[in-house]
């Protein structure tokens, strides 16, 4: 068997707050990521799902437990063999964007005779080959989220991790940027984890989801999605992807009521103590009027 891209071994974290002592955000999370796959993680908010990847990607160093990565243990960021794409765009705002691709190369250490070529191959490879030389200003969010990501592919690792990429994007964008994220899942054969809120995102991309808990998060359950890659939009009106869609709420609702502390209910409660202690019925619904 294969050995795992990413194993992480019983990773917990935790940090301190003024206000409320330690904090712990991830408890034994344990899981592998299988070469070539897209694995996205899917929890409360708040819950560490971005700790997690942080810590994957050397960013955050766990309070215990470790991450190996091709089989090395992670101690730092490792720019050689993990791309980063975030949830807002990270484009210098005084270079173009051919210039903004150029400078991560550098930073890899790429020498500079190979980087404009790496940079406009990722260009074009996103579609933004008539916009290279446009400034960040000058772009839509969807567009600098290309960017964004071609940025990334230019690094040429083996590895992407995507924290929430598409979030603050219009439906319509969010949905065509993960048609085409599926896409260079089926040609490049990288490994992505994938940080979203959406369950139909997940579903849509993912090969399996990783269910978290609410805080300290814990796995829950792993879903596996059995549709290859590239996936059409048809995919989306399959009855398949309506029953892992329902699948995954029933998985979370839960953990999300522990999170925002279920306040529709405690809300009832105290409308029942405040009746019972002025002596009105439970309740008034259907009463006569």
């Amino acid at each position: 068997m294969t050995p795992d891209a990413i194993a992480v071994a019983t990773v917990s974290h935790a940090y301190a707050r003024p206000d409320e002592g330690v904090v712990k955000t991830l408890n034994a999370v344990s899981l592998g990521v299988r070469k070539g796959e897209l694995l996205c993680l899917i929890g409360p908010s708040g819950c560490g799902k971005s700790t997690l990847l942080n810590i994957i990607g050397g960013l955050v160093a766990p309070t215990a437990g470790e991450v190996r990565v091709n089989g090395h243990p992670v101690h730092g960021p490792a720019p050689r063999e993990i791309a980063y794409v975030f949830q807002e765009n990270t484009l210098f705002p005084w270079n173009t964007i051919v210039d903004n691709i150029m400078v991560g190369l550098e930073f890899q250490g790429v020498p500079a005779t190979e980087r404009r070529e790496r940079a406009m191959d990722a260009i074009e490879a996103v579609g933004l080959t008539d916009f290279a030389n446009n400034y960040p200003h000058q772009l839509s969010g969807g567009m600098k989220q290309r960017a964004s990501l071609a940025r990334a592919l230019s690094l040429r690792t083996d590895i992407l991790l995507m924290d929430e990429p598409f979030a603050a994007l219009d439906e319509q964008t969010r949905t065509y940027l993960g048609e085409e994220l599926s896409v260079l899942l089926a040609t490049t054969n990288k490994t992505i984890v994938f940080v979203t809120h959406s369950l139909s995102e997940a579903v849509f991309l993912a090969d399996r989801v990783v269910v978290m808990t609410a805080r300290p998060a814990e796995i829950k359950a792993t879903i596996e999605v059995k549709a290859a890659h590239p996936r059409e939009p048809s995919f989306t009106t399959s009855s398949a992807f309506s029953d892992l869609r329902n699948e995954l709420y029933a998985l979370l609702r839960g953990e999300i009521e522990k999170t925002v502390g279920g306040f529709v209910g405690k809300a009832a409660a105290r409308d029942r103590e405040r009746r019972a202690v002025a002596g009105q019925p439970d309740s008034v619904i259907g009463s006569a009027r």
